[in-house]
C-alpha cells in the first residue's frame, strides 16, 4: 500500500486562501490565478486538488472521470475532504475531469427556481498561455477578455454556447493546469478567437 499524499498543511488557512483566489477568478472570468496547493496524487492536478479540499466535504457529491478515478485520488479525496464519490455525472455537485471526452450534457444545470443546484466542473487542461484562443464576454469583464488554453475538448466552445443560453441555469467551469486556474462562470460568453 502506498503512502497517502498530504493535504493542506494548515487546512483552515490554506482553504481560506484558496477560496479567496477562486473567488477572484470567478469574479474576473478568464483571469489566471496561481495557487499554493498541496501535492495532489497524480493524475490529479495540484490546483484541482486544492479546489477539492476547499469546496468539497461530506455533504458534497463528487464525480471523477475515468482518468482521475484511480485509487490514489479516490483515497486522497475521501480522507482529506471526506467527500462522497458518485458514479453518475448527474448526481454531482462538483465534477473533476482530465479526459477530453467530458460528458458536459449530463451535469446538473439547476432549475429556474434553484439555479444554484447546478454542477461545477473542474476541468484539467494542458496549459494556459498557449493553444486555442478564447474570447470571453460577460459580467466581470469590461469589454472582452482573451484566454489561451491548450488541451480543451473540441466540443467545449459549442457546449459553452448552449450552456450560456440556459442562464440563470447552467454549469460553471474551473479550468486548471498545474498550480493555476481560471474560472468560466455560466454567465460568461465563450467564443473562439
Amino acid at each position: 500500500m502506498s503512502a497517502l499524499a498530504p493535504g493542506f498543511a494548515d487546512p483552515p488557512l490554506a482553504a481560506q486562501a484558496c477560496f479567496r483566489r477562486l473567488l477572484e477568478a470567478m469574479a474576473r472570468p478568464g483571469t489566471v490565478v496561481t495557487l499554493a496547493p498541496p501535492p495532489a496524487p497524480p493524475p490529479l492536478a495540484p490546483a484541482a486538488g486544492a479546489v477539492a479540499l476547499t469546496l468539497c466535504d461530506a455533504d458534497t457529491p463528487v464525480w471523477l472521470d475515468a482518468a482521475l478515478a484511480v485509487p490514489a485520488v479516490l483515497d486522497w479525496l475521501r480522507f482529506h475532504a471526506g467527500c462522497r464519490i458518485v458514479a453518475a455525472p448527474e448526481e454531482a455537485a462538483f465534477a473533476f475531469a482530465a479526459d477530453p471526452a467530458v460528458p458536459f450534457d449530463r451535469f446538473q444545470v439547476g432549475s429556474d427556481e434553484y439555479p444554484d443546484r447546478s454542477a461545477t466542473v473542474v476541468l484539467q487542461i494542458d496549459a494556459f498561455g498557449a493553444g486555442a484562443a478564447l474570447r470571453l464576454e460577460g459580467p466581470g469583464i469590461e469589454r472582452a477578455a482573451g484566454l489561451h488554453v491548450r488541451g480543451l475538448p473540441s466540443c467545449f466552445v459549442a457546449w459553452r454556447a448552449a450552456n450560456r443560453a440556459l442562464y440563470p441555469r447552467g454549469v460553471d467551469v474551473v479550468l486548471v493546469a498545474g498550480r493555476a486556474l481560471a474560472a468560466l462562470p455560466r454567465s460568461t460568453d465563450v467564443t473562439e478567437g
